[in-house]
């Protein structure tokens, strides 16, 4: 019988109690142990609690551990999330769009055109909103589920809002019930064994931790990945100018506007964006900008004007992040996960994603002897490939824009703002709007043959292509109709008197029961997932 490999977590948060939680669950289940699971973490490190937002893949994370979802709402404030909506981006000027999770296709018929017969269209309706229940659902402030038995078609899609920092304790709670070992110490050492690998930590109150594999949570401090292995941060900076946030929670005993929207909301500013996300007793602000166009006392002082006078006395916190990723996630027996191995600005709420992905990877690709580097070369390729995924979606909402407003508009349209992949795939759907074909192989002419940094590391550097299908062809048609992609070429080849847009029969019909099917989202979590009613204070303007 194979002997259990030790893993040692080092750093908490919710990347180190995700992999603990998760590589507990995928690897030591129906009798087997594969794993002896550790996690230390520090007691001196403060925790920076921020209102979380997910993609759908986090009901991938749950099933695997085995959350309940209504206690896992319970336990950590949570509130149903079931698109994005995206304000100010285009033009400035109170325009919004929905990037939502679920959509239909035209029934009775073998090929989506569906986006082809809007661009044909006067656009005088939102893409979307011919396709998708869910922007108007949202706008309605409806939950996704039902009160009683489900009768409404086929589910919503959705993902959650939640208090990020609850959820590490409720993932240790569970992790540690079922037998990781959790010590609270600081990590005063490193030491490495003579082929090079990590060896062990020692901590300051005198322990000794040795491990066959680390994965290293420490976040940007990254102990393990840089400080002892010495692998770089490749900056990708010069495409997300964006490299702080300023935090602030808005109590709902301070301001409860009478509603709890079943979205996140992404607005412009002046020199980057805010989000909004709600939870069951408060909101989370974070206005994510550029330190190079605007300083911190300024930025303060703008997202409290957008929140209003009840923000003026409300605490807030100034986060600075850099946006990149590690030359490679995996080296030798070490694991970065979460912000030691890669960063990207929130924007498409990949954050706990991406912590999620390196866990899920390595539970995929767990050794079962002592040859890492084969498993390490496949793990690397997923993790860039991954990430420069993300990259292109978020940078795509930026160079879309039309806004001129402020320097830092006029310099995120830059040409050379643009990512190399970004800009072949915008150059392709301007020949050809985007179809399911684009994403089977996503390498388009003009594409940089680029290789990857190897920071003299071995593996595969060849250049990153999109592979996790992320977002499809009906993402991209979302925010690249949101953001009136293509209206000057449409109006060349379809001519300026076109018809209003068609709205999907079945969209019609979901959008006419639902009033009658679907609560209000607040009401649903009071009286299922436990919210405490709130006294509603004047509404935002």
């Amino acid at each position: 019988m194979r002997k259990s490999r030790r893993i040692l977590i080092v750093g908490g948060g919710s990347a180190g109690w995700i992999s603990a939680a998760y590589l507990d669950a995928a690897l030591n289940h129906d009798g087997l142990r594969l794993a002896e699971i550790s996690l230390i973490e520090s007691p001196d490190v403060p925790r920076i609690g921020v209102g979380e937002a997910t993609i759908p893949n986090i009901n991938h994370l749950l099933a695997v551990i085995g959350i309940d979802p209504y206690e896992f709402m319970r336990r950590t404030d949570a509130t149903y999330k079931q698109s994005i909506r995206f304000v100010n981006w285009l033009d400035g000027k109170g325009e919004f769009y929905h990037h939502p999770f679920s959509r239909f296709r035209p029934t009775r018929e073998p090929i989506d055109r569906s986006g082809e017969l809007w661009l044909r269209s006067d656009r005088s309706i939102p893409f979307c909103e011919t396709v998708s229940a869910q922007p108007v659902i949202c706008e309605l402030g409806l939950a996704p589920q039902m009160l009683g038995p489900w009768d409404f078609g086929p589910p919503l899609a959705f993902a959650y809002h939640m208090n990020a920092m609850k959820f590490a304790d409720y993932l240790c709670e569970i992790a540690t019930a079922r037998g990781v070992t959790h010590y609270l110490d600081h990590v005063a050492n490193v030491e490495m064994a003579e082929n090079g690998d990590i060896a062990a930590v020692t901590t300051r109150s005198g322990r000794r931790l040795e491990a066959d594999l680390f994965v290293d949570c420490t976040g940007f401090a990254a102990l393990l990945i840089e400080k002892a292995l010495g692998v770089k941060w490749v900056d990708c900076s010069r495409w997300l100018l964006c490299d702080r946030a300023v935090t602030m929670h808005v109590p709902y005993d301070v301001h409860f506007p009478g509603y709890v929207r079943p979205y996140t909301t992404a607005t412009a500013l002046s020199a980057g964006w805010v989000w909004e996300i709600p939870l069951q007793d408060r909101r989370s602000l974070g206005y994510v900008y550029s330190g190079s166009f605007q300083d911190d006392d300024d930025a303060e002082r703008e997202v409290r004007r957008f929140e209003g006078p009840h923000a003026a006395s409300l605490d807030c916190r100034i986060v600075p992040f850099k946006v990149g990723h590690r030359e490679k996630a995996w080296v030798r027996n070490c694991i970065a996960a979460g912000l030691a191995g890669s960063f990207i600005e929130p924007l498409e709420s990949t954050g706990l994603y991406l912590s999620a992905l390196a866990p899920v990877l390595l539970a995929e690709h767990f050794p079962r002897n002592d040859d890492l580097a084969p498993l390490a070369f496949r793990f690397n390729r997923i993790m860039a490939n991954r990430f420069y995924e993300i990259l292109d979606f978020i940078n795509l909402h930026y160079c879309l824009t039309r806004r001129e407003d402020t320097e830092f508009w006029r310099e995120v349209r830059r040409p050379e703002r643009i990512n190399g992949r970004l800009a072949a795939k915008l150059e392709f759907w301007r020949t050809k709007p985007p179809s399911p074909g684009d994403f089977e192989d996503p390498w388009f002419p003009g594409q940089p043959d680029t290789p990857l940094p190897s920071g003299g590391l071995p593996g595969d550097h060849r250049p990153p292509v999109d592979t996790g299908n992320l977002w499809s062809y009906t993402s991209y048609e979302a925010l690249l109709y949101g953001m009136d992609f293509l209206a000057a070429e449409c109006d060349e080849w379809y001519g300026r008197d076109r018809p209003a847009p068609r709205i999907l029969r079945n969209v019609l019909e979901r959008l006419r029961l639902a009033p009658w099917k679907l609560p209000p989202h607040h009401v649903w979590l009071q009286k299922v997932a436990g919210m405490a009613e709130y006294p509603t204070t004047t509404q935002k303007a």
